[in-house]
């Protein structure tokens, strides 16, 4: 028994640590404010799915659409780079959410699709890899921000996050839960230099 809560409290430090080391590390590079965030000229919208078991839209996908459409109407991107699922039959992450920002008024040539983001760090790599981009606005909610900007200045890339609105605790408990988990794994993967499942050729964006 001694063993068992030993390894607990270890795991539970571990998952604090990771925790801090992240936010602490990005806590200047991520902006709520549409007047004072930075140009750059690729926004990377991250994919989630949009409508859930119950038939209700995503709020999380909903908010980080309506946050790229605003980042890009206000002059703050040029190009959308929209990342995300597409491995199964019948689901595809990115034409949604091209589909939804050309209805927000984005223009369709302005907007990019990653087919392979098939999590974080694929999103953020392959947007270096494939699409060349050295700098860019990561647009998700503010906690899964701060994951994908430690990642990205992991990987050399001059990355800023652009909050798109979170919902409740409550409704978001069992995301909030999973992305503690996730950090520990972001900084697992960065050690032993984990890469995307996929590359591919290149593709610019103009």
């Amino acid at each position: 028994m001694s063993t068992l809560f030993f390894l607990v409290i270890l795991l539970i430090v571990l998952i604090l640590c990771a925790d801090y080391y992240v936010q602490s590390s990005v806590q200047n590079k991520l902006y709520k404010d549409i007047e004072a965030i930075p140009y750059n000229k690729v926004g990377l919208v991250l994919g989630t799915v949009k409508v859930l078991k119950n038939g209700n839209i995503n709020r999380y996908y909903q908010y980080r659409i309506d946050a790229a459409a605003a980042l890009f109407k206000a002059g703050k991107i040029k190009f959308v780079l929209v990342s995300g699922d597409n491995s199964v039959e019948g689901y595809d992450e990115p034409t949604d959410m091209r589909d939804d920002l050309v209805k927000k008024g984005v223009p369709v040539e302005k907007i990019f699709l990653d087919y392979a983001g098939f999590r974080t760090l694929d999103s953020v790599v392959r947007g270096k890899a494939i699409f060349g981009q050295k700098s860019m606005t990561i647009i998700s909610q503010k906690f899964h921000n701060e994951r994908a900007v430690f990642i990205a200045n992991h990987k050399e890339i001059e990355a800023i996050g652009f909050e798109a609105k979170d919902v409740s605790m409550r409704a978001g408990l069992l995301v909030q839960t999973r992305e503690k988990l996730a950090r520990v794994k972001v900084l697992i993967d960065l050690v032993f230099g984990v890469k995307p499942k996929f590359l591919g050729d290149k593709i610019e964006i103009k």
